[in-house]
């Protein structure tokens, strides 16, 4: 559907006692893509909470395929795969240096309203800017 990459760096309070990126810290790096997903297509997560709407995420799938260590220059490569009623899917391919995959990921995120934690539907600026974004 929409694509983007998020490159960052494995910061060495990530890893941990093994000398590897702690599998904790998979899930902020993949946070932050997806907004980052968002924020190029024109919309920064604070507007759509700022129109009464939260995204929490409701399910989470990992397959770990290599470690990575501290300082290591990673890319996310960032697909929102989905939308579909109050819900929309994302999915991760981490890439290493020698662009080897090392992490996929899904996530899975509903819509709901601020005050009320009810499913609600998405804001229509995010679905206009997802469909002027489409395949580009």
């Amino acid at each position: 559907m929409i694509e983007h990459e998020y490159k960052f760096r494995v910061t060495y309070p990530d890893t941990d006692k093994m000398g590897t990126m702690h599998h904790a810290n998979y899930v902020k790096y993949y946070e932050a893509a997806r907004w980052e997903l968002l924020r190029s297509i024109g919309v920064p997560y604070a507007s759509i909470e700022e129109a009464g709407v939260m995204c929490p995420v409701i399910r989470m799938n990992f397959r770990f395929i290599k470690s990575t260590r501290y300082d290591e220059l990673l890319t996310v490569k960032t697909t929102l795969k989905a939308m579909k009623g109050v819900r929309m899917w994302f999915t991760y391919h981490l890439y290493n240096e020698q662009n080897e995959l090392i992490n996929e990921a899904e996530t899975e995120i509903a819509f709901v309203g601020t005050t009320n934690w009810k499913p609600c539907a998405p804001p229509a600026f995010l679905m206009d800017a997802i469909a002027e974004n489409v395949n580009n």
